[in-house]
């Protein structure tokens, strides 16, 4: 098969997934009027992570900053122009892997800026934007005690997470016998590879290159040669509220076709080389 017909079937699939995340039934409630609210109360509440680089973390000036956090003050500017709101306010709450879908369904936050997968169990009860980034779950580990056999290994990972669940999948079908060490966050993952109490830690490949370029020793850690999954990021927010949503999509959408979105990957990924072809499709 030619890359262009690869390429071809990831925008097609790509595509699928986004009407897929377009569903407006069912769920815990209907979340009526955000751009509503938005209008009465000159507010838009947004939902960052603090550890989760480069995507959603803590800048140095301790604001939120990161792709996706750009992303979301992007469609933030485009509420303020679209909606003739001059002084709309931008509200930021901290959010956990935890807390993250109760925040968006109970109206705490209208838009989840991190690291999220959209998955169809997850649409059940949120719904979500336009893909924003594509990755696959992998593993990190220190140099001197890295091994490409992870039988018997101890490795770390966020319960509840995708990563999480493709990891148990994969070693389950590979009949591979692990430990699973469980982690509060990605900060907490890399402090368990140095203090040697986890062998390996499991997420999103991009996080944990991020984890290694903030560690205070980036030459001590590894990246295994291993995908568990494919993960699409996309902005989380509540169902049946398709007039946000549309509001959220058209704003990515103006960055998607401007190219303005190549620029955004530069200032946050362009470490990691230039966005690869499935990248450029998600964006398509």
């Amino acid at each position: 098969m030619t890359m262009r017909a690869v390429i071809g079937m990831l925008v097609v699939l790509l595509a699928s997934a986004g009407c897929a995340s377009t569903s407006t039934g069912g769920g815990t409630g209907a979340a009526s009027g955000t751009l509503d609210r938005i209008k009465a109360t000159k507010t838009i509440n947004l939902g960052y992570r603090d550890s989760s680089v480069p995507f959603s973390f803590v800048g140095t000036d301790q604001k939120p900053t990161g792709y996706s956090v750009e992303l979301c003050q992007r469609v933030a500017d485009d509420l303020k122009r679209d909606l003739q709101i001059p002084d709309l306010a931008v509200k930021w709450t901290l959010v956990t892997v935890e807390s993250r879908m109760a925040a968006v369904q109970n109206g705490t936050i209208d838009l989840e800026c991190g690291s999220t997968t959209n998955t169809l169990s997850r649409q059940s009860q949120v719904d979500f934007s336009l893909t924003t980034f594509v990755t696959g779950a992998s593993l990190l580990a220190l140099k001197e005690t890295a091994t490409a056999n992870l039988s018997g290994l101890r490795i770390a990972v966020i319960p509840g997470t995708t990563t999480e669940r493709v990891l148990k999948e994969a070693l389950n079908k590979s009949s591979t016998t692990v430990t699973l060490i469980p982690v509060k966050d990605h900060a907490d993952g890399r402090t368990a590879l140095e203090q040697k109490t986890a062998d390996a830690y499991a997420s999103d490949r991009e996080i944990l290159i991020g984890l290694v370029l903030t560690a205070q020793k980036p030459g001590d850690f590894i990246l295994v040669d291993r995908y568990f999954s494919y993960e699409p990021y996309a902005l989380m927010l509540r169902r049946n509220d398709p007039d946000f949503r549309i509001a959220v999509d058209r704003s990515l959408a103006r960055l998607y076709r401007s190219g303005e979105v190549i620029t955004i990957y530069r200032r946050w990924l362009g470490s990691l080389g230039a966005p690869d072809a499935l990248q450029l499709a998600t964006w398509a």
